[in-house]
């Protein structure tokens, strides 16, 4: 529902759209009844809009919406936090993870589910790009990714929780 159509009965009222008076003149609708969500406007839904009935629930309740919103806040923070750190290791683990906690936030945050929102829109642009240029996505992507680790390496050091034949690999390499 639209804000300040809680109570109009008009088919218009429910979805804001304008009533054209009879002299020709538009006319916003007004609601019976308008009064303020009685939730923070971070929430996306209302109560009687969220399609899970144990959530609807919790959203009637502001006590309990509180601490709902807290875990969400919690769980997302820590997919978030596991992505950063698996990020560096092999397997699939950082942007996955990260995206993940990003899921949880935007089932509660307008922020993240606008964010959400971009990376979907980009996800479509990405898709809809002709193969050749999605291989030279790939290409310049991951030639970004290897010099920013070889610098790494260089100012650091290759990193001694490698395995030893790839230590010893990378330790070929010229200026490591």
């Amino acid at each position: 529902m639209s804000p300040g159509a809680e109570g109009g009965k008009a088919p218009e009222a429910e979805h804001g759209t304008a009533t054209i008076e009879p002299d020709g003149r538009s006319a916003e609708t007004v609601p019976e009844h308008h009064h303020e969500h009685e939730h923070d406007h971070h929430v996306l839904l209302d109560p009687e809009e969220d399609r899970w009935r144990w959530r609807r629930r919790i959203r009637q309740n502001p006590r309990q919406l509180a601490v709902y919103r807290i875990a969400v806040a919690i769980a997302g923070l820590f997919f978030m936090c596991l992505g950063f750190v698996s990020g560096p290791l092999p397997g699939p683990g950082g942007i996955p993870l990260v995206l993940l906690g990003l899921a949880i936030w935007s089932s509660e945050f307008e922020w993240a589910n606008r964010l959400m929102g971009w990376f979907k829109l980009q996800l479509k642009r990405y898709q809809a790009w002709p193969r050749r240029n999605k291989v030279l996505f790939w290409v310049v992507f991951f030639a970004v990714c290897g010099s920013l680790g070889y610098s790494y390496m260089l100012l650091v050091g290759v990193p001694g929780w490698l395995p030893a034949p790839l230590e010893m690999t990378l330790l070929r390499l010229p200026g490591l």
